[in-house]
């Protein structure tokens, strides 16, 4: 894998360095229209360099592999490189492209580069000393313009140094999205299994209970037999039933619709087996998975305790953010209940739903509120701050 990240960031550069040392050799090049006769060649030289480039760049825009084949890349660049010598004779254009040439030889080689460096450089210090016993310049720009040939070289080292640090880049981002991956990935098999053993797991043992004392029923109590065959074939009939709901769910939870949208998908599919219009006012929240799902769970479940004991004709579902988390509210106006001051009450009098309800909200380090009187309508309200389900989901 690391020598995938390296043609990655080796093509992403290379394509850099030539667009670059194009544009850095036609601006040298076109200056240099006001220095010499011969126009037609510096019009020449440019052409060759657009041409060149518009290859190099198509080539490894369509095939990036061809950064990790640095020795055709080298060799052909190198004859793109004697072209713009050839037609323009050594001038500044040609050491701008040469400064290039080691940077793209940096690129796809690295620190291997060095012999290409050297062998760039001894050619350019050849070009200076013909330009320069032809001009026969001041002493001062003399030293000055032998000091070119390096350029290719530096830019060498400077593209090597770059391209290595892109790459770690690269690396580290891949290890960072494989770790988030497993992450959620293991997030959503403990989710999994927590709902499979708080339902059909559950379900299934009281299942199996029965069907374990049934053979001996048979023989000694046959109306016990009886009614334990009722028990097992209920227990299957509600395990298949809650098995189909948790794959409902999941199918509901895609990580490309926003939570909103699921939502109202939520209450629109409800509407449509019950006959009770949902009023929904949800405004977009992108909440980590772990507090999307609990909160989904305690929609459904309130939704079913309407239908099932409510009696209502109106629902109202409102989804916000506070400036300290989350704000869940579901409210309907059915014949309501007295509700106890501890909800754990509920459970022994056969309501499991908001109990439920109420682990689900302190799963994300949230809490629920039921306000309900007899005749006066429910309503439950779950506030998450932000701070607890940050740390829930192991954000920073």
């Amino acid at each position: 894998m690391v020598s995938t990240d390296r043609s990655v960031a080796a093509a992403a550069l290379a394509r850099a360095v030539l667009i670059g040392r194009a544009v850095a050799t036609m601006i040298a090049a076109a200056a240099g229209l006001m220095l010499v006769d011969d126009r037609w060649r510096v019009a020449e030289v440019l052409a060759l360099v657009a041409l060149g480039t518009g290859v190099e760049v198509g080539l490894l825009a369509r095939w990036p592999r061809l950064a990790a084949r640095p020795l055709v890349a080298i060799a052909a660049d190198s004859v793109l490189l004697l072209g713009v010598l050839a037609l323009s004779g050594g001038d500044v254009g040609y050491f701008a492209f040469a400064a290039g040439a080691g940077a793209l030889a940096g690129v796809v080689l690295g620190l291997r580069a060095v012999p290409v460096w050297t062998v760039q450089a001894a050619l350019s210090f050849a070009v200076i000393g013909r330009v320069l016993h032809r001009l026969d310049p001041p002493a001062e720009l003399a030293a000055f313009v032998v000091a070119f040939p390096l350029a290719g070289a530096l830019a060498g080292l400077g593209a090597s140094i770059l391209t290595s640090a892109l790459t770690r880049y690269l690396e580290l981002s891949r290890s960072l999205v494989a770790s988030a991956q497993r992450s959620a990935a293991a997030s959503e098999r403990a989710r999994l299994a927590r709902e499979l053993h708080d339902s059909v797991s559950k379900t299934l043992r009281g299942v199996s209970l029965a069907a374990l004392a049934l053979p001996t029923s048979l023989r000694r109590q046959p109306a016990l037999a009886e009614q334990l065959a009722g028990t097992v074939a209920a227990g299957a009939t509600a395990a298949a039933r809650q098995a189909r709901e948790l794959l409902e769910e999941m199918r509901l939870d895609v990580p490309d619709r926003d939570f909103a949208t699921s939502l109202r998908e939520l209450c629109a599919a409800w509407t449509a087996a019950t006959g009770v219009p949902v009023r929904t006012v949800l405004e977009h929240l992108d909440p980590p998975i772990t507090v999307g799902y609990e909160l989904s769970r305690i929609v459904r479940e309130a939704l079913a305790n309407i239908a099932n004991h409510a009696y209502a004709r109106r629902v109202t579902v409102r989804l916000a953010p506070t400036r300290r988390g989350i704000l869940l509210e579901i409210s309907d106006d059915g014949q309501g209940f007295a509700v106890p001051r501890d909800l754990t009450r509920l459970q022994t009098a056969g309501h499991f739903g908001i109990v439920g309800m109420t682990e689900r909200a302190r799963n994300v380090g949230g809490e629920l509120h039921v306000d309900s009187a007899p005749g006066a309508g429910t309503t439950i309200t779950v506030r998450v701050p932000t701070s607890a389900y940050a740390a829930v989901d192991g954000a920073p």
